[in-house]
């Protein structure tokens, strides 16, 4: 029996280079996350139920990265959760939300708040536009059972297909009004232009975005059952991306999973793992994947391998599988293990083109559930999604049920359900990421992530040198 040895993110530096670099905007953080998809930051959102869902995604988009929308919703629920994501900032919402004539004002008060939207499109039978219902039409209104006719706004400002930007603010202000619905010659509705979208087109240039401009977003499934199904219903409501998401990503069921939806949807873009070995990336590249998902155990929620005995420590990991996708010129992400950016820039130094992030976005705004309070000091539940609870949950949607005749024994975790401390809004936490990872470049003397892998050398440390790398002999404020 051989033994290697395999090290983390803690076990070594980056050596500096001689730098040309005078300041750190002079870095260039675009990378690809996939073999057809490229994104402006190498940030993305773990797919995990306490992590991401639309707000996030939307968060993450907007700064340049992308969200991994998680895959324990119904698929009706996911869908809903991509869409929200596509339609927060589409320069023309394409297939707007609109509502028949003859329905209530009841009808329209509970589809507003089911959608979470501002404003609906009144049509006909035939789709042609009849009016529009906004939020002060229904604010305080008392009755449910009239006709959405008596309140709907009649005569509506319109623009035709093909409408420049420019022209489509210049209706927008000339007549003082938000939404600027789409229609053709027939006046049947084809799409819709807000304000809102406009202003954040112009708030966000860096936004990571598809070829109709709207934000970029992807989303897991997982390789048993509806996972077919969940696919469809993910990319017909626009997902950029399908992650396969299982914890041993170099298996049959993973292999076989990659293989049926690339046979079904040859199109898509699909990512898959987790896996930690070269053979691993292999198998999934030669299955059809365009990028692999590398990590196994180096969560900080993740107890695989005080469980099993298995995984691989992180940056091996890593440089194993980075070496494969390079030779593939298939994409490897980085999940797992990183806790501060100067993890994140050894992971893209290591080979990775992107680093999935977890813990560090658990505790923010954007994330999913509430402020929780202990102590005076306010936090967020983060839990594994191979958690005890998290496994409860994933059944009892599947279910729609929980039996408590479910002998808990039957369940071995693989996570642990944690608090993580309230951290505000993500768009701080990605400034700090991305500010330290343009310092680590600019350290190795690259001025973009492909030349600081090719420059980047690594030095092993020992335990002290670990300790010197703190803060030391000194007392903390």
């Amino acid at each position: 029996m051989e033994f290697r040895e395999g090290l983390t993110f803690d076990d070594v530096l980056l050596v500096p280079n001689y730098s040309d670099i005078t300041s750190r905007t002079q870095t260039d953080l675009s990378t690809r996350l996939s073999r057809n998809i490229s994104i402006n930051i190498p940030f993305v959102s773990a797919n995990m139920d306490t992590v991401t869902e639309s707000y996030m995604a939307v968060a993450m988009a907007r700064a340049g990265g992308i969200g991994i929308i998680h895959r324990f919703l119904t698929i009706s629920e996911q869908a809903d959760e991509v869409l929200k994501v596509k339609r927060s900032g589409s320069v023309m919402i394409e297939n707007p939300y609109s509502i028949d004539q003859n329905k209530t004002i009841g009808d329209a008060i509970d589809y507003a708040t089911d959608k979470g939207i501002s404003g609906i499109l009144v049509i006909d039978s035939e789709s042609k536009l009849v009016g529009i219902i906004t939020a002060r039409d229904l604010l305080f209104e008392p009755r449910r059972d009239v006709s959405i006719r008596e309140i709907m706004t009649k005569d509506v400002v319109t623009a035709k297909m093909g409408v420049s930007l420019d022209d489509a603010k210049d209706i927008l202000h000339r007549h003082r009004i938000e939404k600027l619905p789409i229609i053709d010659d027939l006046g049947t509705v084809k799409g819709l232009v807000t304000s809102k979208d406009i202003t954040n087109a112009e708030d966000y240039p860096s936004a990571s975005k598809d070829g109709k401009g709207r934000p970029l977003v992807g989303a897991a499934v997982g390789v048993k059952g509806d996972f077919l199904e969940r696919t469809e219903a993910i990319l017909d409501a626009g997902a950029d991306a399908v992650v396969v998401d299982i914890a041993h990503g170099h298996s049959e069921n993973a292999v076989s999973a990659v293989r049926n939806i690339k046979k079904a949807f040859p199109e898509c873009e699909l990512i898959a793992g987790n896996v930690a070995t070269a053979q691993g990336t292999k198998d999934l590249i030669s299955a059809g994947v365009d990028a692999v998902k590398v990590g196994v155990g180096s969560g900080s929620i993740c107890i695989t391998r005080v469980i099993t005995g298995s995984g691989v420590p992180q940056l091996t990991a890593v440089m194993d599988c980075a070496k494969v996708g390079k030779d593939c010129d298939v994409p490897i992400i980085s999940d797992g293990g990183t806790r501060t950016s100067g993890d994140a820039t050894k992971a893209l130094a290591a080979g990775a083109s992107s680093v999935m992030v977890g813990s560090i976005l658990g505790g923010t705004d954007e994330s999913p559930g509430t402020v929780l309070t202990k102590n005076g000091k306010r936090f967020k539940v983060y839990r594994g999604m191979a958690s005890l609870a998290a496994s409860i949950g994933r059944k009892s949607k599947e279910t729609g049920t929980i039996s408590l005749d479910d002998d808990l024994n039957d369940y071995v975790a693989e996570g642990v359900e944690a608090m993580v401390p309230y951290k505000g809004t993500v768009t701080d936490i990605l400034k700090q990421l991305t500010g330290g990872v343009r310092s680590g470049l600019s350290y190795c003397g690259a001025h973009t992530i492909s030349q600081m892998q090719e420059n980047a050398e690594f030095i092993k440390m020992s335990g002290a040198g670990f300790a010197e790398s703190q803060p030391h002999d000194v007392s903390l404020m």
